[in-house]
């Protein structure tokens, strides 16, 4: 079983959802990624997302854009990301950790060789925007290869006929995408988005995350009351944006942030 799939196990069993925080690797300044983790997981993180700095990140708005670029001024490669994560590993074991950004820097580096170097440093999944499941059997066979967990998102818009099919490709979780648009627009639709679920989980059995649009921990338990897993990013690379010139107090802020929505979280 993944680290994903037993974390998720693990939540289920006792009754709890999953919080799942990101944040990209690099922002501000390479030295504040790996005290962030771990002080985000202090701070009740279940899952950890990790953005891969890209110069064209399409699916994101402004906030997130601004955070690829601080991480680009360092010069931040995806090797530098697996390197952050085998730093993490040495202290943590346990919490699992997915990449999440675009196709071009693992194709630079070669499917096999991404596959091989993100085992190496302890990854459990893999989600990558822009690569759609018909296009992705080369990649999801390196990632089979290493039992690393394809990750696949999930629109207001898929078709039934497309759940299917992107459930099938998937394993860990699923990422529904609560809004049309990119990442820290509008605002939730908390019914429509719960019947969505509703919905997709008529056809899967894969965990499902809510993402996009959750901004506090108000809405982070309103989501966690029919999802299985919590996703948030804008809000707290928003914060870390604004702390950029203070990057020591980052990790306790982020974990003040976090650690409001987990109260929330298992309280509702």
């Amino acid at each position: 079983m993944s680290r994903i799939a037993a974390r998720f196990a693990q939540l289920t069993s006792a009754g709890r959802k999953a919080l799942i925080p990101y944040v990209t690797a690099g922002d501000p300044q390479p030295a504040v990624t790996v005290p962030l983790l771990h002080a985000m997981v202090a701070a009740g993180a279940d899952v950890l997302e990790i953005g891969v700095p890209f110069s064209d990140p399409m699916a994101d708005g402004p906030v997130i854009t601004h955070a690829h670029e601080r991480a680009l001024k360092h010069n931040v490669s995806l090797g530098d990301v697996l390197a952050m994560v085998r730093q993490f590993r040495e202290q943590d074991s346990t919490t699992p950790v997915v990449l999440m950004g675009y196709l071009n820097p693992v194709e630079a580096m070669g499917y096999a060789a991404f596959a091989d170097a993100a085992a190496a440093a302890g990854v459990d999944g893999v989600l990558t925007v822009d690569l759609p499941p018909e296009e992705a059997e080369d990649l999801m066979v390196e990632l089979r290869r290493q039992q690393i967990d394809p990750i696949y998102l999930l629109a207001p818009t898929t078709t039934d006929e497309r759940i299917r099919l992107i459930t099938g490709a998937a394993s860990g979780y699923v990422y529904y995408v609560s809004l049309k648009g990119v990442t820290g627009s509008a605002s939730l639709d908390i019914p429509e988005v719960a019947k969505r679920i509703e919905t997709i989980r008529t056809i899967s059995h894969l965990p499902i995350g809510v993402g996009f649009g959750i901004k506090d921990a108000s809405s982070a338990a309103a989501v966690a009351a029919f999802a299985d897993g919590v996703v948030v990013g804008s809000v707290l690379v928003d914060r870390i944006d604004q702390l950029q010139d203070d990057p020591v107090a980052i990790p306790a802020a982020i974990a003040g942030i976090l650690q409001g929505m987990r109260h929330a979280m298992d309280q509702r």
